[in-house]
């Protein structure tokens, strides 16, 4: 195929959820031919597992300005920007209705396993950037498909692959045989059979983000004295938290010096839940074994031979990761550490600092070897934490305006992030005073508000 066909095809968007859907939108304002694959059924596939949890970002945070463009001649009504959101609303009220006007340039049950260049398998450099690139997919009915592209916009984000227990990076020892008594994702208690499954009972929580927070939250309120109308009896319920490091003045984030309220409020919410004795930490423990009593209990040991008390239940929130197997055979500048762009890492390095205000980037620093595939939105932070949607929508607009050729526009900055109100290094990683890097998010970490309400709270 050669160099002036490749210009006639569409960018390929990988993931329908907000970057994906907002580099769609930014596309179309561009006048640029594109197509969305999604590997679920529905937009927003992610935000729709953590439905139940609320973002502490308001809707003027999480609405797409071209996307809202978008939207405006069909009649869709803006939500009140002030306002707090759940899962379930960015993907019913907002995520939906934009794939929906968006049309067929949206394909659903479409899972992409392979990217490369047509013809070129990593090693070859001949004609490399004037080849298109080539994406597979496979079908929901297991049928395999091949689409061309001028580009690959790879938003597919990181919530598939959470970290696991073990310190190392790996499982921990009896993590796998143990799966039966442990979640990766902040569980629902809306549900009554989630709430009869954690109450009266023993659990630990790992983790030091903001999903960790929301979990301790959780918990806290199911031990509390049930309140009128409410038929469960949590007596009993305790959490135990493992940090890795120690507790610190910052462990709980940025507090009443936060710029978005609701994520200050969340660490609070956390501190108050260890305060009324709901929750013990456990720190500088870091996760080696996963073992069983002689009554199914879990035993968590730690590398350095502690052996916990047995708990009924583990709740592992130690992050998220991308997943980069599909992508095997691009050329991708990742950093070694955190396995984001190289251009980008230095930026959000939680081993350099803790801030959470990160500079405005877009294309030059998201680019690779490869020319024009970009890693955007959660996907772009590879592992670390403190991503907000902003983020994601500034890097697509500029990523479209570099595919428009509007050089310009594309380096120009257009957005302000708000503060954490805590900045600064992250300090030895085996000093106790300092906090754990990682273990959390926004975007891809929901997070509750308040103990007493956790089912309308605060998260991203």
């Amino acid at each position: 195929m050669n160099a002036s066909a490749t210009t006639d095809l569409p960018v390929v968007v990988i993931g329908a959820g907000p970057a994906g859907l907002a580099a769609a939108a930014h596309l179309e304002d561009r006048g640029l031919d594109f197509l969305v694959l999604e590997a679920g059924p529905y937009a927003g596939t992610a935000p729709r597992d953590w439905a139940h949890v609320r973002l502490f970002s308001p809707w003027g945070e999480v609405v797409d300005p071209a996307a809202e463009k978008l939207l405006a001649p069909t009649g869709w009504v803006r939500p009140d920007p002030a306002g707090y959101l759940t899962g379930g609303d960015w993907a019913d009220r907002y995520l939906q209705p934009l794939a929906d006007v968006l049309g067929d340039r949206v394909r659903y049950r479409a899972r992409v396993t392979g990217v490369s260049r047509t013809g070129r398998d990593r090693v070859v450099d001949a004609d490399r950037d004037t080849q298109p690139f080539v994406v597979h997919i496979e079908t929901a009915d297991g049928r395999e498909e091949r689409v061309f592209a001028r580009a690959v916009i790879d938003a597919s984000g990181t919530w598939s692959t959470p970290g696991p227990a073990g310190a190392s990076g790996l499982p921990a020892l009896g993590e796998k045989a143990a799966a039966d008594r442990i979640t990766y994702r902040v569980p629902d208690f809306r549900d009554p059979a989630v709430r009869a499954r954690y109450a009266g009972r023993r659990t630990a929580v790992i983790g030091s983000g903001a999903s960790a927070f929301t979990a301790l939250a959780h918990l806290a309120d199911l031990a509390a004295p049930a309140a009128p109308g409410r038929s469960d009896d949590g007596a009993g319920t305790k959490a135990v938290w493992i940090l890795r490091r120690g507790i610190s003045g910052s462990t709980f984030g940025g507090g009443e010096a936060d710029q978005l309220p609701a994520r200050g409020a969340l660490g609070l919410a956390a501190k108050a839940a260890v305060d009324a004795g709901h929750a013990d930490a456990v720190t500088g423990f870091r996760t080696e074994a996963v073992e069983r009593d002689a009554d199914g209990r879990l035993l968590l040991v730690g590398e350095d031979g502690r052996r916990l008390d047995p708990v009924d239940e583990v709740i592992v929130l130690t992050g998220l990761r991308p997943d980069l197997t599909f992508l095997n055979e691009l050329r991708l500048g990742l950093d070694e550490r955190l396995q984001a762009p190289v251009e980008l890492a230095p930026l959000i390095d939680p081993n350099q600092h803790s801030c959470g205000t990160v500079h405005p980037h877009g294309v030059n620093e998201l680019s690779h070897p490869d020319k024009d595939v970009y890693l955007v939105g959660m996907k772009s932070y590879g592992r670390a934490p403190t991503f907000l949607a902003m983020t994601g929508y500034e890097q697509v607009r500029s990523i479209a305006a570099h595919l428009a050729g509007d050089r310009e526009a594309a380096e120009r900055v257009e957005l302000t992030l708000p503060e954490t109100g805590v900045c600064g290094g992250s300090g030895l990683f085996d000093q106790p005073g300092t906090t754990e890097p990682g273990g959390g998010g926004c975007c891809a970490s929901p997070a509750t508000l308040t103990i007493g309400a956790p089912g309308s709270s605060g998260g991203c």
